[in-house]
């Protein structure tokens, strides 16, 4: 017969990253994941991510280095939230870019990865939705792709 153990949680939300622990755990924490700062992904866009709220919430500022338009680049708005991450630091967030000029929205999905060394990683997936004159074009209005971003500061 198999006996199961329960373990108890706590922890303390800490610059809006939810830093907890398993009670009868023996492993220490690991790097924790800190959203905050400036961000560059392989393409060279640039992203400033502000401080989190209590509720896991952010925004800050997206500054794409690539874009479908002939227009000129403006740095745009993002808003996103933070699931709050267990003791391991490595928390899943989300946000929406919303781009100030081009018919079209970006919404990002990741997890934050920090190495041995305390590096931080941005894994993310995105999906980017342009406008377009009708329904029959809706087949060409949607893309989606990968992006890694590290931290500038």
């Amino acid at each position: 017969m198999h006996v199961g153990h329960t373990s108890h949680c706590s922890g303390t939300l800490e610059g809006g990253l939810w830093l907890g622990t398993a009670q009868g755990s023996h492993t220490p924490p690991g790097p924790q994941c800190n959203l905050q700062g400036l961000w560059r992904n392989e393409l060279g866009s640039n992203m400033t991510l502000l401080a989190l709220d209590a509720a896991g919430t952010f925004s800050g500022s997206y500054h794409t280095a690539v874009a479908a338009t002939n227009n000129q680049i403006l740095v745009s708005p993002l808003q996103g939230a933070l699931q709050h991450s267990s003791s391991k630091g490595q928390p899943t967030f989300g946000f929406t870019v919303q781009w100030q000029f081009a018919d079209s929205i970006t919404a990002f999905a990741g997890q934050c990865f920090v190495d041995r060394r305390g590096k931080e990683t941005l894994e993310t997936t995105w999906l980017i939705r342009e406008e377009v004159p009708t329904r029959r074009d809706s087949w060409r209005a949607t893309r989606v792709g990968t992006s890694i971003f590290t931290r500038i500061k």
